[in-house]
């Protein structure tokens, strides 16, 4: 498992399933000895909620740890412009609950750092949701996700460029921001590494 996808079993065989950062920090504090397998401290197998996007031309799986953050994505693919990169994105940048407060308040510059994402998409996405998010019940969803216990020493850093090079940035940028980071913060996190990456790349 890394920041950006997780591997499920399913009738034995692994799925590569593509996750948001808040996702992975609440999997990461549920993996059992650091094994890959997504089984909790006691070996209960963990459940992700499955949005699927099948197209002419692809396939793609993702997976999210609360039924509210995957609505939030759905959503997220409902407004024209957003497709399913950067809704994850977005939700990479913002936990669930955080993302449901900008767009309740309107808040289309807040949403706007995350790199990419322009004011008039912000503005189309507060628009188009603002009615249908406050909808959605986060009463499940950990409003302080804990992040991984990491020191930052180089892991944290191949770690981060890792995971922007998957959501698609160019690995030569996106050591160069991540170097930046950590040279400011060399006790920053991985999650809170890339989510400052984001608004910067």
């Amino acid at each position: 498992m890394n920041p950006t996808e997780a591997v499920i079993e399913a009738a034995g065989v692994g799925y590569g399933i593509a996750i948001t950062l808040p996702t992975y920090s609440a999997l990461v504090g549920k993996e059992a000895n650091g094994d890959a397998a997504l089984n909790g401290a006691n070996g209960e197998p963990v459940k992700l909620f499955i949005s699927e996007i099948i197209r002419e031309d692809t396939h793609e799986v993702y997976g999210f740890v609360t039924k509210a953050e995957r609505e939030l994505f759905e959503l997220l693919l409902t407004v024209s412009g957003v497709g399913a990169s950067t809704a994850r994105m977005i939700m990479s940048a913002f936990s669930a609950e955080e993302l449901r407060m900008l767009i309740a308040t309107g808040n289309a510059k807040g949403m706007a750092k995350v790199k990419g994402l322009g004011p008039k998409t912000a503005q189309r996405i507060i628009v188009d949701l603002k009615d249908k998010a406050l909808k959605i019940d986060l009463g499940g969803d950990p409003t302080e996700i804990p992040m991984l216990d990491v020191e930052a020493d180089s892991g944290v850093k191949a770690e981060a460029i890792s995971a922007l090079t998957m959501l698609g940035f160019a690995s030569a940028a996106s050591g160069k921001a991540v170097d930046k980071i950590l040279k400011a913060q060399p006790d920053m996190k991985v999650e809170a590494v890339i989510r400052e990456a984001l608004k910067m790349l």
